[in-house]
């Protein structure tokens, strides 16, 4: 099937082959309400009578019941919203898989039909101090717009993570989504849209362009491919973010460039291009992290390969408050994710 991005209106043009957006340009994106049942396996927040939501034996996904902050979010969401929350754990690729932390929520609106997909892969520096429960309002307020979620953990350094901890758990994670639909089908894989933030956007860009990896590289051979990705304030030039002085980078690959090339080459956005996958790159310009030039950096390279991607540089904005649910730019962030989805949604039904 063919993929496709609807058109974000730019205010005005970088040089090419980059373009910028503000989002203050973004238009609004259209109402999505619809009233259904949904499937409640192991759930909090549950109104409506629904399937069970199991998942064959052999499947790589396994219900558990939600905790922490997820389940205290919905808990106290408005009654009227009818968000469903449920907890899976996923099996990882190689090694054994620690429950506490390889799981995804699944957040699920009330609404008819096929749902389109979000997946959600949370930053923190690839470090365990900072987890999906950082993500747990962003998911609901997603699912308030109509979209199924799915909000991903994974290991870190710190509670197991690292290289190639932290890599095959992502992408383990995102290969268990189609058994994840087996339990619910009204889920729209065939036009799905993961969106990650800070190294959980490069997590996001990596996991869904690492179909030209060899065999017995870390990720190869995906078995969930989503259609566009959506990276928040991501360093999807790993190399130069070093040269830059990031040493996050240089801790969860275990060394330099100089000195694990071929980590790099495995793992950094830039070096796995998909020009098939659309990827919209959003940064600040007040962003000291994760420098916009490592956003613009990739698309220019995505560019020059043929592909489709988009850079968003937002005036003034920081590398936080793209994420953060008290500014306004997470409000803009919510309206671009949920027309970008609802697009890709209506152009594959």
């Amino acid at each position: 099937m063919p993929r496709t991005l609807s058109h974000v209106a730019t205010t005005r043009d970088l040089p090419s082959p980059v373009r910028a957006l503000t989002v203050s340009a973004l238009a609004l994106v259209c109402a999505v309400t619809a009233a259904c049942s949904t499937p409640t396996h192991e759930s909090v927040g549950a109104s409506i009578p629904a399937p069970s939501g199991a998942v064959p034996a052999t499947a790589k996904v396994s219900a558990a019941v939600p905790r922490g902050a997820a389940a205290k979010d919905i808990n106290n969401q408005a009654t009227e919203s009818r968000i469903t929350l449920h907890r899976y754990f996923y099996a990882v690729s190689t090694g054994q898989a620690d429950p506490r932390q390889n799981w995804m929520d699944l957040y699920l609106p009330p609404r008819a039909g096929k749902v389109p997909l979000v997946v959600l892969i949370h930053g923190g520096g690839w470090q365990a101090k900072i987890g999906a429960g950082t993500f747990a309002t962003f998911a609901r307020r997603l699912a308030q717009r109509g979209l199924a979620v799915v909000n991903v953990e994974y290991r870190r350094l710190g509670n197991g993570g690292g290289w190639p901890t932290t890599f095959v758990d992502v992408a383990s994670a995102m290969d268990a989504i189609p058994d994840l639909a087996k339990a619910y089908p009204q889920l729209n894989l065939n036009n799905a849209v993961t969106v990650g933030h800070s190294a959980g956007a490069q997590l996001a860009v990596w996991a869904s362009t690492r179909q030209d990896l060899r065999p017995g590289e870390v990720g190869a051979s995906p078995t969930f491919r989503p259609t566009t990705v959506i990276s928040l304030a991501g360093p999807l030039d790993m190399r130069r973010a070093v040269a830059m002085g990031d040493t996050r980078i240089v801790r969860v690959l275990g060394g330099t460039p100089d000195e694990v090339p071929d980590r790099y080459a495995s793992v950094d956005p830039i070096q796995n291009l998909d020009p098939q996958t659309p990827v919209i790159a959003v940064a600040g310009t007040s962003d000291h992290v994760v420098p916009h030039v490592l956003s613009q950096d990739y698309v220019a390279a995505d560019a020059k390969a043929g592909g489709r991607a988009r850079a968003i540089i937002m005036p003034g904005q920081t590398h936080s408050s793209l994420v953060d649910p008290k500014s306004r730019a997470f409000e803009q962030v919510l309206e671009l994710i949920t027309r970008v989805t609802n697009d890709v949604h209506a152009n594959g039904s």
